[in-house]
C-alpha cells in the first residue's frame, strides 16, 4: 500500500470517528428515546404486563379482547372518528376563513392577528377549565347570552347529545394557530394571479376557487395531517372537562382517554400498549389516504401536470 493511500485511510477513519462523536447525542437519543420504547411497547402489547410483575407472553390475546370483549374501545373509537370527521373540517375551514379576512388591506389589521393568534398559545388546561365556567348549563356565560334572546340554552357538557359539539366549539377557540399559516401562505400568493384572473372576468368566488385554493392546496394538505394526528390523540381537553370519566354516558371517552385509564388507573399496561399499536395503525392508515389522494388536489407551483 502506498504511503498517500494509508494516509488517506486514517484520515478517513478519523473523520469517520469524529463524524460518529459529534452524531452520538442524536444517535442515543434515537436508540434509547425512540427506537428502544417502540419496540418494547410491541412486545409488551403481546403480554400480560402490569408493571409489577415481569410480562408474560400471551400472544395476540390483548388484541383479540379489545376487539370481541371491550365495549369501551368501539364507543372511544366512534367518539374519536366523530372529532375527526366533523371537528377537524370546521377547525380547518374557520381557521383559513380567518385568515381570509385578516389577510386584508387595511389600517390595524396585525392587531387584529394578535388578538386572534393570542387564545391558540394559551394552555390547554387553563383553557379548558375556562370553557367549562363558559358553557355551564345553568350560570355558564354562554347560556345567560341566550337566554338574554329568549333561547332555552342546551346542556352543553352535561347532555351526551351536546358534550362533543361543546368540545368542537372549545377547540375553535384556538384557530388561530392555523390562521397564522394560511395567512403566511396567502401573503405567498402571487398578485400577477388575480390580475389575470380579473381580466378574464373572473369575480372574487371564481378567483378563490381557481387561484387561491389551488396555491393554497398544499398548506391545507399540511394543516389536515397535522390535525389529522391530533385529533387521532385527542386528550387534554377531554380529561379535564370530565375529570377522566369520559362523561357523560361515555360520550367524551375518546380514545387516547381510555388508552389512558386502562394504562395508568388499571396498570394494564399491555392491554395498553396493544391500544395504542391499533391507534398508530388508524392513524397511519388514515394519513396516507390523505396522501395518495393529495395527488388529484393539490397543486405544487412550478409542477407540471
Amino acid at each position: 500500500m502506498k504511503l498517500s493511500d494509508t494516509m488517506r485511510s486514517k484520515q478517513g477513519r478519523r473523520d469517520l470517528r469524529n463524524g460518529l462523536l459529534f452524531a452520538s447525542p442524536w444517535l442515543i437519543h434515537l436508540a434509547v428515546l425512540i427506537a428502544y420504547p417502540i419496540l418494547s411497547s410491541f412486545y409488551y402489547s403481546l403480554c400480560n404486563y402490569d408493571t409489577l410483575r415481569p410480562p408474560r407472553f400471551i400472544g395476540l390475546e390483548n388484541y383479540r379482547i379489545l376487539f370481541t370483549e371491550d365495549p369501551l374501545f368501539y364507543a372511544s373509537l366512534w367518539n374519536t372518528f366523530y372529532m375527526v370527521v366533523i371537528g377537524l373540517p370546521v377547525g380547518l375551514f374557520l381557521s383559513l376563513g380567518i385568515a381570509l379576512l385578516m389577510n386584508q388591506k387595511l389600517s390595524g389589521m396585525a392587531f387584529y392577528r394578535t388578538l386572534y393568534y393570542l387564545p391558540s398559545i394559551c394552555p390547554v388546561v387553563a383553557t379548558s377549565i375556562l370553557w367549562l365556567w363558559l358553557l355551564n348549563p345553568e350560570m355558564g356565560l354562554v347560556n345567560t347570552m341566550l337566554g338574554q334572546i329568549g333561547v332555552q340554552g342546551p346542556g352543553w357538557l352535561v347532555a351526551p347529545e351536546w358534550a362533543k359539539p361543546a368540545l368542537i366549539l372549545m377547540g375553535l377557540w384556538g384557530a388561530g394557530g392555523g390562521m397564522v399559516i394560511y395567512l403566511a401562505a396567502l401573503q405567498d400568493v402571487p398578485q400577477q394571479l388575480y390580475e389575470a384572473a380579473s381580466l378574464d372576468g373572473a369575480g372574487k368566488i371564481a378567483q378563490f376557487r381557481h387561484v387561491t385554493l389551488p396555491m393554497l392546496s398544499p398548506v391545507i394538505l399540511f394543516n389536515l395531517i397535522m390535525g389529522l394526528i391530533g385529533t387521532f390523540q385527542y386528550f387534554t381537553q377531554a380529561y379535564v372537562i370530565s375529570r377522566g370519566s369520559g362523561g357523560p354516558q361515555d360520550s367524551t371517552l375518546f380514545y387516547a382517554l381510555h388508552l389512558f385509564n386502562v394504562a395508568f388507573l388499571d396498570f394494564r399496561m399491555g392491554y395498553a400498549c396493544a391500544m395504542a399499536w391499533v391507534l398508530f395503525l388508524i392513524t397511519l392508515a388514515a394519513s396516507l389516504a390523505v396522501f395518495r389522494s393529495s395527488a388529484r388536489w393539490v397543486y405544487y407551483a412550478g409542477e407540471s401536470r
